[in-house]
């Protein structure tokens, strides 16, 4: 069953080539568009590396630069093909070249539609992996002198004046870890003594901040020490004082820029992928109607162009049987392969 037949006379496959041929150098620049898209959310990845735990979240750049450089070669064909289109006699050249060039154009297209669904879909596995990036990098904020950790205290403190926030799910993430190296506490203070034998595991833990957690936008100079203790501060009340920190966690701020940018990139790349789609149906509507015109003496004859020969099911079945074939092939080699490997052992 032929699948969106359409007739195209003379003049119809001419405006088709040509309109296909811009369409296709438009299509061009998307996909160089869509590879630096993906060059510019790796940057900003890979700029918090740090506070994430792992790089899951990297698919979806990764993507983009794949998808975006096979972008460029698909359309170049493409408008190579429609310049060809305009002569009859040096269209038939590309007969082979195209049902594997459709294949291959068609996955390309399918994985830059997976990468706008990833963009959308990947704020769980970004959290998670914030969550327990950030936990380390405020447990680690005060290793300055260790190797490996001695950027840890830089890092957080940019990180959380850039972003305007303070600890992982809010400020008082830091009153659970000692974020002052021992290196700068006095032993021999009885105020010292007193905060790390109050804890089972030795810490010196208290209720306070990072300077970089201070908001200089507060009227009032900033208050990081003591920040639960209401006598300590003149006019001062922890349980209802709007306090001069950011009090925003840095995991939300971080989740809501990187899921801000990659919805912002997956909706431009979602447009480049109808663009990059209309490219390869009218490419595939040109190459039927010119192949009705191979070796026909009157090459200005109406012809029939159509976008698919057979059912949806057929010509999926008809790209995907070849595969299988050779993995089932492949399969057989190993276990040929495997059950001679085993039968001397066995003698």
């Amino acid at each position: 069953m032929v699948v969106m037949k359409m007739k195209f006379p003379f003049q119809k496959r001419v405006k088709l080539a040509q309109g296909l041929w811009l369409l296709s150098w438009c299509a061009t620049v998307a996909g160089a568009t869509t590879f630096t898209l993906g060059c510019v959310l790796k940057t900003e990845l890979r700029r918090r590396a740090e506070v994430m735990d792992n790089a899951d979240v990297h698919i979806v750049p990764n993507t983009l630069m794949i998808v975006g450089l096979a972008s460029l070669g698909i359309n170049y064909f493409a408008s190579k093909i429609c310049q060809d289109a305009l002569d009859a006699g040096r269209f038939p050249r590309w007969k082979n070249f195209l049902k594997p060039y459709f294949a291959a154009s068609c996955f390309f297209t399918v994985l830059m539609l997976l990468a706008v669904i990833m963009s959308y879909a990947m704020k769980g596995s970004l959290e998670s992996s914030l969550k327990i990036g950030l936990r380390n990098g405020i447990r680690f904020y005060k290793d300055t002198d260790t190797p490996g950790r001695c950027f840890q205290k830089q890092n957080i403190d940019r990180l959380q004046m850039e972003f305007q926030c303070c600890g992982n799910n809010d400020f008082r993430d830091w009153f659970e870890v000692q974020w002052i190296s021992n290196r700068y506490l006095d032993f021999s203070s009885k105020e010292v003594k007193d905060r790390i034998k109050s804890n089972v595991d030795g810490r010196y833990l208290l209720d306070g901040v990072p300077f970089s957690c201070c908001n200089p936008s507060s009227p009032r100079p900033c208050i990081q020490y003591q920040l639960t203790n209401n006598s300590a501060h003149y006019n001062y009340d922890y349980q209802t004082e709007e306090l001069n920190i950011y009090l925003r966690g840095c995991r939300e701020a971080l989740v809501n820029y990187y899921m801000g940018l990659m919805n912002t990139i997956g909706a431009g790349v979602l447009s480049i992928f109808i663009l990059q789609g209309s490219v390869l149906v009218s490419l595939r509507f040109l190459q039927t109607a010119m192949e009705a015109v191979a070796g026909k003496e009157n090459t200005e004859i109406e012809t029939e162009g159509y976008l698919l020969e057979k059912s949806v099911k057929d010509t999926v079945m008809e790209y995907l049987n070849p595969v299988l074939k050779f993995l089932l092939l492949t399969n057989q080699v190993e276990e040929g392969a495997t059950t001679s490997g085993a039968t001397p052992a066995a003698t």
